[in-house]
């Protein structure tokens, strides 16, 4: 059972991704936002996969592989404060992120692979933290983070997104 963390467990830019996640089973929370997507991407007609909806936003390949570095970046710092490294941590540039991936040239099908696999390796980590473990707290970007916080803001993240390709994209 995941308890929703606390305000100053996390950086209030956070919120509405935090906001979005109900029910306190973090396994079937993080499994059931991946399945979400992985319907979502499953549906995707071809000639959306590459579509920007404006000049100056990313396609839905894009927005896949953004969440692919961001549930990457976000287990490591989730591993490091469990592991009660006390090192501030850097944020992360994510356009650039996002410009450096070539998703174009990416298949939808090895990009719902990747996802799946990123998704397992995170549900694994997650479920051997322990209540301390979870509760653990490092900087990263310059604001306090918990464990548990972080847990929530993955799949939080992810539906946001979902969300914005479905309202913007479809």
């Amino acid at each position: 059972m995941i308890q929703k963390p606390l305000p100053q467990e996390y950086s209030a830019y956070y919120q509405p991704f935090i906001d979005l996640i109900e029910g306190d089973d973090l396994t079937q929370i993080l499994e059931n936002t991946h399945s979400a997507t992985h319907k979502l991407i499953r549906n995707l007609p071809a000639e959306k996969q590459n579509h920007r909806y404006a000049e100056d936003k990313w396609t839905i390949k894009e927005v896949l592989l953004h969440l692919l570095d961001t549930e990457r970046v976000f287990a490591y710092r989730a591993l490091r404060f469990a592991r009660q490294d006390k090192t501030d941590l850097p944020g992360f540039e994510q356009n650039g992120y996002v410009f450096a991936v070539n998703a174009s040239e990416r298949s939808m099908e090895s990009i719902a692979q990747e996802l799946a696999a990123v998704r397992r390796s995170t549900i694994l980590l997650f479920q051997n933290f322990n209540e301390q473990m979870l509760n653990s707290k490092g900087t990263a970007n310059g604001f306090t983070m918990s464990v548990r916080a972080i847990s929530l803001i993955i799949p939080g993240h992810e539906l946001h997104h979902c969300n914005i390709i479905r309202e913007r994209y479809l």
